[in-house]
């Protein structure tokens, strides 16, 4: 049976980053539908790889992917959308995306280095260098928040610079509570062997005087009365969620924290017709770019039903078992995924083949075309892809 396209259509996806670019991928292979991806970056920056972007400043081209292979019939409009409506999307030059699908995938901003906030590779690539030579000249390193990522760096400078001070401060009394005691016990136990040291259930009275990523030696106060002396710090923690731009009836979809409200198709609460995926999604679950990736499956699958006249089918139900492949370096780490019998434990070992050693970077260069002759990394849960990407 020949399958037959409403070829006037225009799917307007807000966002290229991890659910952004798959769900635009999708539908330009497998829709006869033309597919516009508005993104200001001139290229994908994997954000789950800038940690070790910023140790090894050699690895660092590994991180940034040009759009311009992404698509093979539908383009990328390098610009920022101004306002996103149920019916398309005004771009800040206020030019005009009409559009009969619209995609939100606008993820979030993180703090340097964990993301850029730039929207040039080549400035996001010398920012991270300029960063590591603060870092280099740094013995003692602290890093506020013990989450994903504040794990990750910790790991990533430790397996490059193991004489280095690393200090975690972080405001709960435990690290990961949502996850089993075993990988927690786990973690602990190789946090120890990398001489990370833990100042858990407390945080800083006040910010260091010196800008993050900027090396300067300072003495700060935590707030239970010790003092804490460090060369360089970096902040992990404070996610904004990128939705201001939301207009109309969409604007009302959005909770108090900025997400989106979500049906099970993954369908804006209230529309037909636009749809989210990412960190902009108002879901019970970790914010996570394998889970973005989920959501776009599911998206381009229900854009597709739509598209053949039929309705969407495709469901997207958060994971009760949450899912983490938490690198400390290339060989180290600790994971957990769901299981028929729980929460399933992987050691370093597993944690280092699917994650630890590109990063997934291979998967993404097969994703962006950039390496066609790569081989693709081991396969894994996409739940757990990227874990460190957003907090």
């Amino acid at each position: 049976m020949v399958t037959r396209w409403i070829q006037a259509e225009i799917i307007a996806v807000i966002g290229g980053g991890y659910g952004g670019a798959a769900v635009a991928k999708a539908l330009d292979a497998e829709t006869g539908a033309e597919v516009v991806l508005i993104e200001p970056k001139d290229a994908f920056e994997h954000a789950a790889g800038s940690l070790r972007a910023l140790v090894r400043p050699e690895w660092a081209p590994n991180v940034f992917f040009p759009y311009d292979r992404l698509l093979e019939r539908g383009r990328v409009v390098r610009e920022r959308a101004a306002s996103v409506d149920a019916h398309g999307v005004t771009l800040a030059s206020g030019a005009r995306v009409d559009a009969d699908h619209v995609v939100i995938a606008t993820g979030s901003a993180y703090p340097r280095p964990a993301k850029s906030g730039l929207d040039s590779a080549a400035e996001a690539l010398a920012a991270l260098r300029a960063t590591h030579e603060e870092l280099a000249s740094a013995r003692r390193v602290l890093v506020t928040g013990a989450g994903p990522v504040g794990l990750e760096l910790a790991g990533e400078i430790t397996s490059v610079w193991p004489e280095k001070q690393v200090i975690l401060v972080d405001p709960a009394p435990e690290l990961l509570p949502a996850f089993a005691p075993e990988l927690r016990a786990d973690l602990l136990s190789q946090l120890a062997a990398l001489g990370v040291e833990l100042r858990l259930g407390t945080t800083l009275a006040e910010e260091p005087p010196a800008e993050p990523g900027r090396a300067k030696t300072f003495t700060v106060t935590t707030t239970d009365g010790a003092g804490l002396t460090a060369d360089i710090w970096f902040r992990a923690h404070g996610v904004h969620v990128r939705s201001d731009f939301l207009s109309g009836e969409l604007a009302a979809a959005r909770t108090p924290q900025g997400r989106v409200r979500v049906d099970e198709h993954l369908r804006v609460e209230g529309q037909e017709r636009v749809y989210a995926v990412g960190d902009v999604t108002d879901l019970a679950e970790a914010k996570m770019a394998g889970y973005a990736m989920q959501h776009a499956e599911v998206v381009a699958r229900n854009i597709a039903s739509a598209l053949r006249g039929e309705r969407p089918t495709a469901v997207y139900r958060p994971s009760p078992v949450p899912s983490v492949l938490l690198p400390l370096g290339p060989t180290g780490g600790v994971g957990q995924v769901p299981s028929p019998e729980g929460p399933q434990i992987l050691p370093a070992e597993t944690v280092a083949l699917y994650k630890g050693a590109d990063l997934f970077t291979g998967r993404f260069a097969e994703l962006f075309g950039t390496a066609p002759d790569a081989a693709p990394a081991p396969d894994a849960s996409p739940a757990t892809a990227g874990a460190g990407a957003s907090a």
